[in-house]
Order: C-alpha cells, then sequence, then structure tokens
C-alpha cells in the first residue's frame, strides 16, 4: 500500500522542485557538457510548524533518491521566551529525518517596516548567509496555497499595483535560490501529511496574535470572504496571483527595452518621450530609475511613482519629490532627473 494521499502529494512536490534544481544545476556556467556535476546541496528552512516540517519530511524522503545532499536550518528569532530551546528542538529533528548538514541560526530583529517585515528581513539574510557559508544550490520554503491567497491580499489592500497581486514566485532569490514547492497545496495538507507520519509540529503563537495584519487576515479576513463568497476563494487567489505576475513580467520585460529609448546621450531621461510609453510601461522605468538612484524597493509605493509621474504628466512647475532613501526626484529644462539629495 502506497502512502498517505497527503504524504504522497508533498513528496511530489518536492520531487518536482528537486528535479528542476538538478537540471539547473547540470546547466552551470562553465561546465562541459560531458562533465558530471557534484551533488547539489539542498537546505529546507523549518520553523517547526507543520508547513515546513512536513516539506523537511519529503526532502528527507527524495533527495537520497534522486542524488541530492539535504540539509536544514531553522532560524531563532529572539522574540519569545524560550525561543532558543525551541530552535535546538527544530534542530534535533531535522536531523533525527537524516538531514545534514543542520543548523539553528540565531539573529536579531530590527524595527524598519514593522514587526513582520523585519522579522522576515532577519530571516533572509540568516538564510542567505547559511546558504553561502554551506554552498547550499537552494533553500526549500513551505509556503502554501493559503500564504498566497493572504498575501494578495495584503498586496490588494496596499493598492501597490499588479506586482503585488502576484503574490511569492515559485523561484525567486540570487540565482534562483529560493523555491517554493507547496504554492499548490493546502496548508490543510501539509498538516494532515504531518499527522499521518507523527511528526510533531510546533504552533507559532505569533501566527494566532491578532496584532500582527496577516493573523487578523488568515483568522478573520480570508474566512469572512469565503463566508461571503462561497468556497474556493483562496483557489481562485492563488490563480490570480499566477495571472498577475505574468502580466507582470510581460511589463518589465517591456519597460527594460523601453528604457535606453528615453534617455538622451547623457542618459537622463527625457520627459517628452516618457510621456509617450503607456502608464504602466513608463511607471516601471521610473520606479527602476529610483531604485537605480538608491530608493529601496521595499519602501517605494505606487503613491511614490505616483507623484514622480505627475512631473511627466501634470506638469505645472511643482517643485522636487521626495523618495525613500533620500531621493529625490525633480524635473529640470525637459529631464527627468532622480538621485540622492
Amino acid at each position: 500500500m502506497g502512502p498517505h494521499p497527503a504524504v504522497a502529494a508533498i513528496r511530489l512536490a518536492v520531487r518536482r522542485v528537486l528535479t528542476d534544481i538538478l537540471d539547473d544545476h547540470g546547466r552551470a556556467p562553465g561546465r562541459a557538457p560531458h562533465e558530471r556535476p557534484p551533488s547539489p546541496l539542498v537546505l529546507v528552512a523549518c520553523s517547526g510548524g507543520a508547513d515546513s516540517m512536513a516539506l523537511a519530511s519529503a526532502l528527507a524522503f527524495e533527495a537520497p533518491r534522486l542524488g541530492v545532499r539535504a540539509g536544514g536550518v531553522t532560524v531563532d528569532h529572539g522574540l519569545q521566551a524560550g525561543s532558543d530551546l525551541r530552535a535546538a528542538e527544530v534542530a534535533s529533528r531535522l536531523r533525527e529525518l537524516g538531514l545534514d548538514p543542520v543548523e539553528s541560526a540565531a539573529v536579531t530583529v530590527g524595527r524598519g517596516g514593522g514587526p513582520e517585515a523585519a522579522a522576515r528581513d532577519a530571516r533572509y539574510a540568516a538564510l542567505d548567509a547559511a546558504a553561502e557559508r554551506h554552498g547550499a544550490t537552494a533553500v526549500l520554503l513551505g509556503h502554501t496555497r493559503d500564504d498566497q491567497a493572504e498575501t494578495v491580499l495584503l498586496g490588494l489592500a496596499r493598492g501597490s499595483g499588479i506586482r503585488s497581486l502576484s503574490g511569492m514566485a515559485a523561484v525567486s532569490g540570487a540565482d534562483g535560490r529560493y523555491r517554493r514547492p507547496f504554492l499548490q497545496l493546502d496548508r490543510q495538507t501539509a498538516r494532515k501529511a504531518c499527522m499521518v507520519q507523527s511528526l510533531p509540529v510546533w504552533d507559532d503563537p505569533h501566527n494566532a496574535d491578532p496584532a500582527y495584519t496577516r493573523s487578523r487576515l488568515r483568522h478573520e479576513g480570508l474566512p469572512a470572504l469565503e463566508k461571503a463568497l462561497g468556497k474556493g476563494v483562496v483557489e481562485a487567489l492563488a490563480r490570480t496571483a499566477q495571472l498577475s505576475r505574468d502580466d507582470a513580467d510581460a511589463l518589465d520585460a517591456w519597460a527594460g527595452r523601453a528604457e535606453a529609448g528615453v534617455r538622451d546621450a547623457d542618459g537622463r531621461l527625457e520627459c517628452a518621450a516618457l510621456h509617450d510609453l503607456p502608464p504602466a510601461v513608463r511607471r516601471r522605468v521610473l520606479r527602476r530609475a529610483a531604485i537605480e538612484a538608491g530608493a529601496p524597493a521595499g519602501s517605494l509605493f505606487a503613491r511614490h511613482i505616483e507623484e514622480v509621474d505627475r512631473l511627466i504628466t501634470g506638469w505645472r512647475g511643482q517643485g522636487a519629490i521626495n523618495l525613500p532613501g533620500r531621493v529625490v526626484a525633480r524635473r529640470q529644462g525637459g529631464r527627468l532627473v532622480i538621485r540622492q539629495g
């Protein structure tokens, strides 16, 4: 008799991602076609929750069958009493699954951008460092379809445009480091897989704390939407994410090609040429220019770009626009100048 359907589903999702990683690894630049690539190392980021424990167990099962080395990382955010002991327990569980190397990384969470964003930034910095330290090809993350739906709704609430509606990418980070095998699986499947395998899981109390926006959305917002609109809201939001990502990728590529045509011989942006671009493309060019000038991408919102855009489409002699990162945008002699002030 085969594995439980939930276990089979998570293993299949991980197997597909590992196969993709092996394909990418074999095509690494500088490697001769006949050269046998070394076995890649794949790490799983594990908090001890149901999603990441299900992911860790599936990685431990599938990796040796595909010739992949598998390890794990758990991040201690230090935000709760006893978090160091809990991280040590998670690391121990990962070793019991057969993962190696395994480490617990302690981080200091700052205050920038709010508690959720600060914790996320610290976590990804720790995962990047662990991947570099161990020479890992990829890091697997346990985000599910439910997480994707929440991300789309948060983007919608921010009003940040189609890119924010595209949610989380299945592959992201430098050189495609981060992989999310579970974006097509619901949270309940991961929890069921843990239960039938008798995997101990830890439910982070922050996930139920109404002080956090995502927690309120998870426990109040999405259930209210499903009550009003019926089942299927999560699946529809996940589909919206993929469709939005496809559209956003196409517009980003268009903006990349268009940018060269709106700069003069000195590389300055020409307002008349910008005006002739479709609004969605023009705003992408402006956003790219602001980021290149030093504006942090995570702090640059649609309202900022709209203000800069008015220097092109609604010019009335207005003054400079202040952007995050001490970047200033102003119109001078038919040119748009964006630089740190």
